[in-house]
């Protein structure tokens, strides 16, 4: 379990755990470059804004919007305001406090130093009372100190948790263009296959007409025909799901579909090689390992906060009395005092060392959290990139087979006009070619969709983005 721990070192100065943690200074090897050989990657650190690696206004615009307005990520940031005041409340306890009180009364009372009783025999009078206590707590074992390192790693780990719903909503904005643009393109290929099967019916129907042919051809183009028109549907069910997709992401209704993404006909393409990196940069950049890391160094410190309330607390104060009536006037009642305090619940010493073996507790998970998701980033990188060079192989065979059953459909369609084979041989290497090329549409989709998993798997690398204004 520690020697996922000793990437630690590795990570940013703002990840630093708490002094009582100590990992090892060695780096294991899986931590080095990536395994995993893909053609169109490098080894440079991946961009600022990596999805500008496309060069697609639109995309670019979209994902702007998407940081901006996705109610996910508006509810991430409200997390972090509410985290971040919680650390300036525990800062609180650094500076000294105190409390003000004053008052005046208005009555009678019965009875007095006359000997007067009886109805009307109270005097009635004004009471003036102040009081001003000022006290600090010397935080001489460390519980302040502890308790700010805690909420510390808390706004940390929060943080963290907010790049990882923006690194989300960044790679799924992206997606949801991405297959739209590439189910566009299906559709158009779909379109494109149905016009050539549609020629070939109507060749047929012309050859039966003319008594040159037979029904039976023309039923097998017709079915040829209605098989090509019935992915269309399909397609388009899917393209508009990706629409309503994005709409989410992007804070809108469905019925608010971006015009610019609606229109997309091409899938976007990278204009420069994927920069992956190595491990030791993607530990650094990956929001749920920084995540998992400041939730490590808040239970850390929480076992300093549990082991200092054991110990006395002392703290340095003061406080004044004032008093005054209508009795006494002249004659005002004024006290004061000043010292330190000493204050220590040794009745819970056995209950305040079970806090300190249940923050111990939580440490451990916490750490071995920390190694868990350290292994699951390497993991993801590894396998997003493994598929996405396994498809691309695929792709580029799938390309090869187009190209063949394009050039083996025309050869057949030559030779049946000159009446070297039968109808069925041109039909076969009709069906050949259009399933190659719905094949490869499909393909060029799930291309597009592993590359922004290998991006997401990557950690994103990106900058917050100035958040919007109130209006």
């Amino acid at each position: 379990m520690r020697k996922a721990a000793g990437l630690l070192p590795l990570l940013a100065a703002a990840c630093a755990v708490g002094p009582n943690y100590q990992p090892p200074q060695t780096l294991p090897p899986a931590a080095g470059a990536f395994q995993t050989v893909v053609p169109d990657t490098s080894t440079a650190e991946p961009a600022d804004r990596w999805w500008r690696l496309y060069d697609d206004p639109v995309l670019d615009r979209l994902i702007e919007r998407a940081l901006a307005a996705n109610t996910d990520l508006r509810a991430a940031r409200a997390n972090l305001l509410r985290a971040q005041a919680a650390l300036r409340e525990t800062r609180s306890g650094l500076r000294p406090g105190g409390d003000v009180t004053g008052g005046t009364n208005y009555g009678n009372s019965r009875g007095g130093s006359g000997g007067n009783s009886g109805e009307g025999g109270g005097k009635t009078q004004w009471s003036y009372t102040g009081s001003v206590s000022v006290g600090w707590e010397i935080d001489l074992f460390g519980r302040i100190g502890r308790s700010i390192e805690a909420a510390r790693g808390d706004a940390g780990a929060v943080a963290a948790a907010r790049d990882r719903v923006a690194l989300t909503v960044a790679a799924e904005t992206a997606r949801s263009y991405v297959d739209a643009c590439a189910l566009a393109g299906a559709i158009a290929v779909a379109e494109e296959s149905a016009a050539l099967a549609g020629r070939e019916l109507a060749i047929q129907q012309a050859r039966e007409r003319a008594g040159a042919g037979s029904r039976l051809d023309t039923e097998r183009s017709a079915t040829a025909l209605a098989n090509v028109r019935a992915m269309l549907p399909t397609l388009e069910g899917q393209r508009r799901s990706s629409l309503f997709e994005l709409a989410a992401l992007l804070g809108a209704t469905p019925a608010e579909v971006p015009e610019e993404a609606r229109s997309c006909a091409r899938t976007p393409a990278l204009v420069v090689a994927i920069p992956v990196g190595d491990g030791r940069g993607l530990l650094a950049r990956r929001p749920d390992v920084r995540e998992a890391e400041r939730k490590l160094a808040a239970e850390t410190a929480r076992i300093g906060v549990a082991t200092a309330e054991l110990y006395p607390s002392i703290s340095l104060g003061g406080s004044g009395n004032f008093f005054r009536n209508d009795s006494v006037r002249g004659s005002d009642s004024l006290s004061f005092s000043f010292g330190p305090l000493i204050s220590w619940n040794w009745g819970g010493l056995f209950a305040g060392r079970t806090r300190v073996r249940q923050a111990e507790a939580s440490a451990q998970a916490a750490l071995a959290m920390f190694d868990g998701t350290v292994l699951t980033a390497l993991k993801e990188v590894e396998q997003a990139l493994s598929l996405y060079a396994a498809e691309g192989e695929r792709n580029v065979r799938l390309r090869e087979a187009v190209t063949h059953a394009d050039a083996a459909y025309r050869l057949a369609d030559r030779r049946y006009r000159a009446g070297s084979i039968a109808f069925l041989d041109l039909l076969q290497a009709q069906n050949d070619l259009l399933a190659a090329r719905g094949t490869l549409a499909g393909a060029d989709q799930r291309l597009g969709s592993l590359r922004v998993d290998v991006f997401k798997a990557l950690g994103g690398g990106w900058s917050e983005p100035a958040q919007p204004s109130a209006s």
